[in-house]
């Protein structure tokens, strides 16, 4: 090759290099599908979006730099959730992250393939999406909500808050399987409390009232309200109708007593929101759900309303607020 030849061929390499450079380090965007249960305007799904962003900015994954999120919500409606599950797969996302049984359930049935990553669901073994805890298999991982075996405690709770009740309905979402196993849990410690358990089914906010607004006939009447997107998305009714017909309440998340709940005692379910980034990143990076054991809440919070409590004419025990981690005056 003669030496002006080179010369210019090397002109043109290095005329090229400032446009190479910059695509070479071009980050690929990668994107996460979200579908949740309750709705867009609840501070309770800020509080959760917030945990998941964060988790994944501490771990180098920018919105609109190098990953992009897609959000669905389904306000606590089964029709909405297969309808946004259908639509989040065939958007062909890297990772979904699914909130919930009934949330989990939809996916499942329209996608083996995309990874996903489960938050707060209660048994998902039983409910067939994973093949065991510590080997879950196939395209799912997450993290539990609550151990069946912890739903007594509510109970428990309620009748050391209020020991005159004697009647108490269990609010329970018809549609969520987790609501019987909970159920049986609380039914195997009331014998030795006596009291008498009614679970009530309910799917939305009108059967929500006419079932609240009936048991309230019953004397030394009170109310356990299990996990549920049902109870999550209509807990401000829940909890003025408790205080209406003047019935001692037990929640299982905080979000119900900081809206006016007197109890509540359960998993922190903002948590496995920041914990679940730590899973999509892994995936992101090429890891296998398969090989991701489901985890376990790390921590579980009793919280009590004073002011919900005094409004009920109760006497908190001094040895129930001592062990309350966040007290409400």
């Amino acid at each position: 090759m003669r030496r002006r030849e080179f010369m210019a061929l090397l002109g043109g390499a290095a005329a090229t290099w400032p446009l190479a450079a910059p695509a070479q380090q071009t980050e690929r965007m990668r994107r996460i599908g979200v579908l949740t249960n309750l709705t867009a305007e609840d501070p309770e799904s800020s509080r959760r979006v917030l945990a998941l962003q964060q988790g994944l900015q501490e771990l180098g994954w920018i919105i609109g730099r190098n990953v992009q999120i897609e959000y669905r919500w389904a306000a606590g409606e089964d029709s909405r959730v297969r309808k946004h599950a259908a639509e989040l797969v065939a958007l062909a996302p890297d990772v979904i992250l699914a909130s919930g049984s009934s949330t989990m359930r939809h996916v499942r049935e329209i996608t083996r393939e995309v990874p996903t990553v489960f938050v707060n669901v209660t048994d998902p073994v039983s409910g067939g999406f994973v093949a065991s805890l510590a080997r879950p298999g196939g395209n799912v991982t997450g993290f539990m909500l609550v151990e069946y075996g912890t739903s007594g405690k509510w109970l428990q709770l309620l009748k050391e808050i209020a020991p005159s009740v004697r009647s108490v309905a269990v609010i329970q979402d018809v549609t969520a399987a987790s609501g019987t196993g909970q159920f049986a849990a609380i039914q195997s410690v009331a014998p030795s409390l006596d009291v008498e358990l009614t679970p009530v089914d309910v799917r939305d906010a009108h059967e929500i009232e006419r079932a609240l607004t009936t048991f309230a006939g019953k004397s030394n009447a009170g109310l356990i309200i299990v996990t549920s997107a049902v109870a999550v998305v209509h807990r401000e009714r829940i909890i003025t109708l408790a205080a209406k017909h003047r019935m001692p309440a037990v929640y299982p998340f905080l979000s119900f007593t900081t809206s006016g709940g007197l109890l509540s005692y359960g998993p922190d379910s903002v948590d496995p929101y920041r914990r679940a980034a730590g899973y999509i990143d892994r995936i992101l990076k090429g890891e296998k759900p398969a090989d991701l054991p489901v985890q376990f809440p790390t921590k579980y919070e009793l919280t009590i309303n004073l002011r919900t409590a005094k409004a009920l004419g109760l006497e908190v025990p001094p040895t129930l607020l001592a062990r309350a981690d966040e007290v409400i005056e």
